[in-house]
């Protein structure tokens, strides 16, 4: 994706125009559509204020992907009940086979105690801490 139809999708999310955009930043609409064209590109100065003005960091705004947007909003509007009826595993082992695999290729059961030791660690030292 490029930068311009970055510009243009994370302004679209904000609910803002570029009128509204333009105001804000203190250039015109035409700067605002020549940015989202990728004619010309935001300075550094301008993009960071577009950024805060999107909610976004910088890095976001600039490596804006929507379908990952759309995708982490969906996951956190879904209930946990649904959630938890969601096999993770076999869902994402279709985009990375591995998943499916390294259980039965790995001793995870050596990692698992390591982990249960290291979790029970940590919750004693926030329970004394807290």
């Amino acid at each position: 994706m490029k930068l311009g139809n970055n510009l243009f999708e994370a302004r679209k999310r904000s609910g803002l125009s570029q009128e509204d955009v333009a105001e804000k930043l203190g250039v015109s609409r035409q700067t605002i559509s020549k940015w989202e064209t990728d004619e010309t590109l935001p300075d550094i100065c301008q993009a960071k204020k577009m950024a805060h003005l999107y909610n976004l960091s910088l890095d976001a705004l600039i490596s804006f992907d929507l379908d990952i947007k759309e995708i982490e909003e969906t996951i956190e509007k879904t209930s946990e009940e649904i959630q938890n009826k969601i096999d993770w595993t076999t869902l994402w082992s279709k985009k990375y086979p591995i998943l499916a695999t390294y259980q039965k290729e790995v001793a995870i059961e050596i990692y698992a105690k390591d982990l249960e030791r290291l979790l029970c660690d940590i919750e004693k030292s926030t329970v004394i801490q807290g």
